[in-house]
């Protein structure tokens, strides 16, 4: 059976969720992206709630928060990113709900900056359109990343 995936705004409400998502190990493993302290996080999401240029969503799996997308701009370049919590993995959530970001959102070109041993994320982004562009290091708050580079919407 099909899980029920809809977005919408992120509330802050959301961000006690958000925030048990993004301290996952297995999850900032994958996503080479380590965690932040509650104080970190809060301060980061206050931000980003006050900037109405940033798209972010809250992505529902039936009624439970599944995680987040967002565009942003990043050293010139509108990037997309997304997280998912571990218990929704394998279940075509990240596909589905990127496919409606994409649908509701006009920004183009996309680019997107993934680990290259995030396979899934890899194959979530090319589901969507998404094709490899590119390949790399890339840092994430002084952590070095081999990375892969994707883009939508590029000629």
């Amino acid at each position: 059976m099909a899980v029920d995936v809809r977005l919408r705004d992120v509330e802050t409400g959301d961000l006690p969720v958000l925030y048990r998502q993004q301290l996952d190990p297995e999850a900032t493993q994958m996503a080479s992206f380590p965690p932040r302290d509650w104080e970190a996080f809060e301060a980061h999401w206050t931000k980003l709630l006050a900037d109405p240029a940033l798209i972010k969503k809250t992505i529902l799996a039936g009624e439970e928060i599944a995680g987040h997308l967002s565009i942003f701009e990043m050293s010139g370049e509108m990037e997309v990113g997304y997280w998912i919590g571990r218990e929704h993995w394998g279940k075509g959530i990240a596909t589905r709900a990127l496919q409606l970001f994409l649908q509701s959102s006009t920004v183009r070109p996309l680019c997107a900056h993934v680990a290259r041993h995030n396979v899934a994320s890899i194959r979530v982004l090319e589901k969507c359109g998404f094709t490899v562009v590119g390949e790399g290091k890339g840092s994430v708050r002084g952590q070095e990343v081999d990375e892969v580079v994707l883009a939508l919407g590029v000629d």
